[in-house]
């Protein structure tokens, strides 16, 4: 049986309702048996079934954020979408809260594959999946696990499990350091067995010290000002619980990413302090029908908001030719 959600039935997305779609929230469940909350949203006008995207992340924002914006974008050019909170965040189920997984998480990919496809509007061969930020890096694991997922976008992506174990720039690559991330992260479990409870790792300071670095403050922009705060993002708030990052140490995500035989277009800012991820994801990638894109002058999150640097016009381009 469904867990039973209360879903917010007021527009509170971080950008404008288009009038160019309908817009309705659904839900749907995964094979753990949570229940997925979504925005689905569908051209106004059209004829016969349409080519569907489930659209995901960043990681630690919710569907009212940059999913919301992509999926809405990508309605307004002719395909039905959804944006959904991952399981155990914003208004999807799942106990206990603020919980990320690599394998629960790519599953919920594939159970918004599920979902789009029996809906009667839908061509169930004509469904693609859109990754942001660390939501990128589980688009590919998706696509590597599931062959009904025709063409895979990951934008401005990060490779979460390769960041959590290695550092960032793999500057915390060795076994010494990994050891000291494990000891903590289980003195951590003991603490909150005790407590009866979950200790959050906590989200962006309320205050940027000026001394932050650049990315820091590049999320800051977005995350804690009017630009893309939300009221139940963890990236806004109280941030994950800490011991969400022990599983990410053991399971590398993108292992298989050299056998998706179907499309995928990764797209990244030329400035981001990210690009490695996509640079490196993209030279594991194999065949003629895989893309890198770097948008000049683009920083990491120019491409959650910024609807003159997203190339969505690229993007329709990439879903038409590859949900035909």
């Amino acid at each position: 049986m469904e867990e039973q959600l209360t879903l917010t039935q007021e527009w509170d997305k971080t950008f404008p309702k288009s009038d160019k779609v309908n817009h309705r929230k659904v839900t749907f469940h995964n094979r753990y048996g949570i229940t997925l909350a979504a925005d689905l949203y569908e051209p106004k006008r059209y004829k016969g079934k349409l080519a569907a995207i489930a659209v995901c992340g960043p990681f630690g924002a919710v569907k009212e954020q940059a999913a919301g914006l992509y999926a809405q974008a990508m309605a307004e050019r002719g395909f039905l979408t959804i944006a959904f909170d991952p399981s155990f965040t914003g208004e999807s189920g799942g106990q206990p809260r603020y919980v990320a997984s690599p394998d629960i998480n790519t599953e919920d990919f594939q159970a918004a594959v599920d979902f789009l496809s029996v809906q009667d509007n839908v061509d169930p061969k004509k469904i693609g999946i859109i990754g942001i930020c660390g939501w990128g890096g589980m688009a590919l694991n998706a696509a590597a696990i599931d062959t009904r997922i025709k063409a895979t976008v990951a934008s401005t992506m990060y490779d979460m499990t390769r960041v959590t174990a290695n550092g960032y720039f793999d500057a915390e690559n060795s076994e010494e350091a990994r050891y000291a991330k494990r000891k903590a992260l289980n003195a951590q479990r003991t603490e909150d067995y005790k407590k009866g409870s979950y200790a959050l790792a906590g989200g962006l300071p309320d205050e940027l010290p000026a001394d932050a670095p650049f990315f820091v403050k590049d999320y800051y922009d977005y995350y804690k000002t009017s630009r893309g705060y939300h009221p139940r993002s963890l990236n806004s708030n109280g941030g994950w619980n800490v011991t969400s990052s022990l599983s990410f140490l053991n399971m590398p995500i993108l292992q298989y990413a050299d056998e998706i035989r179907n499309a995928v277009l990764i797209l990244h800012g030329e400035k981001a302090h990210s690009c490695y991820f996509s640079r490196d994801a993209y030279a594991k990638l194999k065949g003629d029908n895989k893309e890198l894109l770097i948008i000049p002058g683009a920083v990491h999150t120019d491409l959650y908001d910024k609807t003159d640097v997203i190339p969505f016009d690229k993007m329709t381009e990439f879903f038409r030719a590859n949900l035909s």
